[in-house]
């Protein structure tokens, strides 16, 4: 270490010691010091020089090292006061006793007072224009840095526009391909499965077909809704219907899908009439239906309830399956897209099914809840306002 970075190093830790002083005790120590200091380097000249000594400049020096180190005019007036009268004392004739009678002396010890003021004002307002340049430095950086973190927040924004755009493109280009093809597979199946002519072997392949072709056209069809509603090609034709009309229509398509499942329809008291998209929200129904039929494990004992709860209606699709994933449910209340934290093929038609959920249903204002109930089995709840509409 070189011998300045010593005494950068010996400075900053007197700077950081004295600034643990509170500011009072700090200032009338630094005056103190100086004051004492520039006494004993005159008494050092005077011992030297005799009478021809710079005693007054060695105070007016002190004097601009105190106005540098404490706050305010007062303590560098005060310092240049108590400097003149201790250069008359001590350093000028006769000494050891206070005397303007000599010619020169009042002027001298005014033209100290008066020098040592102008350079205790001069030094301080140089100070604060130190300071204000540090300030104004300071903002402007902090500028600078939210300008640079708000064009990297924008140039993400951008980047995640276009790549959202590029993937809303690809699914539906994908999706209008694939949903021809898929419903001719499903027709020919159940042309085959009607015509009573093949083996019961092959009659449950082309069954399981059929079953998968359908699932395949639910989830082209749940594709192009999501990509729709969030690049919002697809607005809301709302209009006032009864939601339990709505819930039927879910409960008997899914009925004919799965012919096998049994769900039960649990209606309000209450008659729900609200504004809503009809089919937007059969779409919502069914695909909760059909993911606790696929993915519970349980296909006897699924509900669906109808009830009003305050200023909303609440549709609830309980079943007695083997429950949500701690990663689902806490996807779902995140908002998150569900198809990015589920990894397995038949978790991923899943989340999928309750991302066009959470996108619709978020565009009724709405909200869309998950989780597991008590006595087993998993519970998706989901909420429509009805502010417009009094309760009867």
């Amino acid at each position: 270490m070189s011998l300045s970075q010593r005494w950068s190093a010996l400075y900053q830790w007197v700077y950081r010691q004295m600034h643990r002083i509170p500011a009072l005790p700090r200032n009338l120590l630094v005056t103190a010091l100086f004051l004492c200091a520039a006494y004993l380097t005159s008494s050092i000249l005077i011992g030297h020089t005799g009478g021809e000594n710079n005693s007054a400049l060695v105070f007016v020096l002190a004097v601009v090292l105190i106005s540098l180190l404490t706050t305010g005019y007062f303590y560098g007036i005060l310092a240049s006061i108590v400097g003149a009268f201790c250069t008359n004392f001590f350093f000028m004739f006769p000494y050891a006793a206070f005397s303007l009678s000599h010619t020169g002396y009042p002027l001298a010890m005014l033209s100290m007072v008066a020098i040592s003021c102008v350079v205790c004002a001069l030094t301080s307002r140089v100070k604060l224009q130190a300071a204000e340049a540090v300030r104004r430095e300071k903002k402007a950086k902090a500028l600078y840095e939210q300008n640079e973190r708000l064009n990297q927040e924008k140039t993400a924004i951008q980047l995640q526009s276009a790549r959202e755009t590029i993937r809303s493109n690809i699914l539906r280009a994908v999706s209008h391909d694939l949903r021809t093809p898929l419903t001719s597979i499903s027709g020919a199946a159940s042309v085959l499965l009607s015509s009573g002519e093949i083996s019961e072997k092959n009659t449950a392949m082309l069954q399981d077909i059929k079953e998968d072709a359908d699932s395949l056209i639910v989830m082209v069809e749940n594709l192009l809704s999501i990509t729709r509603i969030r690049d919002g090609t697809m607005p809301l034709k709302k209009r006032e219907e009864m939601l339990e009309e709505v819930a039927g229509d879910a409960v008997l398509t899914t009925r004919r899908r799965f012919p096998d499942s049994k769900v039960e329809l649990d209606l309000s008291e209450d008659i729900l009439y609200l504004s809503m998209e009809p089919m937007l929200i059969k779409q919502v129904i069914v695909n909760l239906l059909e993911n606790a039929i696929r993915h519970s494990g349980d296909r006897e004992h699924i509900t669906l309830h109808l009830f009003r709860q305050d200023n909303w209606a609440v549709v609830e699709v309980r079943d007695r399956g083997k429950g949500l994933s701690p990663e689902i449910c806490q996807a779902v209340q995140s908002g998150r897209p569900l198809s990015r934290d589920l990894s397995g093929d038949s978790t991923r038609g899943m989340g999928i099914g309750l991302s066009v959920c959470q996108s619709i249903i978020k565009a009724h204002d709405g909200f869309f809840a998950a989780g597991n109930s008590p006595e087993g089995g998993a519970v998706f709840r989901f909420g429509l306002p009805m502010e417009d509409f009094p309760n009867e």
